[in-house]
């Protein structure tokens, strides 16, 4: 599993935020300094580094600007700095993504399965093909019937996520969240209209479609 670095110097957050990611079968290595964050890192280096900026020993900025020396690691910053010039000096350091203090938890898991995903792409990700189209998720490039498919990259990332659970219910809740965050989980119709073009694009005939199956009212299926 991702190895995740914290560093934190608040103990209470240090620990919620550990608790949480551990929960989720994350190996997570927790620091209150900055010098320790970067030893830490030389010595065992994570796949994701969470940030706060606000450090007993230095600025988070320098932390970053330390990592960006030798490793492009995704680096997530957790600050109570919500000023826009603090955001832009972590961003333009090197950061990858920041996220003000109070937050959801929910989000900040979002934003490291987000992070990770981008840092760590699947190189032997399969070719999915069925008998009207194919998704070849190690390039992201859709076919049907053998001409390219242009998927927008939120229709990318919706049949993405169906095409790898094959045959399993994918509630409407669950696309939501993961495509359009958290607090998002209720828009149901924004996911109808995504399915629509889906199988307007990907289908033999979108009115009776084969493969992209509408469970009703719990959610969507892949069937190859």
């Amino acid at each position: 599993m991702s190895r995740i670095l914290i560093v934190e110097d608040d103990p209470q957050m240090l620990r919620a935020v550990s608790i949480n990611l551990r929960a989720r079968r994350y190996t997570v290595t927790a620091v209150r300094d900055g010098s320790a964050a970067l030893r830490s890192a030389a010595a065992s280096p994570p796949d994701l580094v969470i940030l706060d900026l606000g450090l007993p020993d230095m600025d988070g900025v320098e932390v970053v600007a330390g990592l960006r020396g030798w490793t492009t690691v995704p680096v997530i910053v957790l600050s109570a700095r919500d000023g826009q010039r603090d955001k832009v000096r972590a961003l333009d350091v090197g950061a990858d993504d920041y996220l003000t203090k109070p937050f959801g938890m929910d989000e900040l898991l979002a934003r490291v399965r987000a992070a990770l995903r981008r840092a760590h792409p699947d190189p032997q990700a399969p070719v999915v093909t069925t008998d009207a189209f194919t998704i070849d998720l190690a390039s992201k490039r859709a076919s049907r019937h053998g001409t390219p498919v242009r998927l927008t990259p939120t229709e990318w990332h919706l049949i993405e996520i169906l095409v790898r659970h094959p045959g399993r219910l994918v509630t409407g809740s669950q696309l939501l969240t993961e495509v359009w965050g958290p607090g998002r989980d209720k828009d149901t119709n924004y996911l109808r209209v995504y399915m629509a073009q889906l199988r307007a694009k990907l289908e033999h005939d979108p009115s009776q479609p084969l493969h992209l199956i509408t469970e009703p009212g719990l959610g969507y299926r892949f069937d190859p």
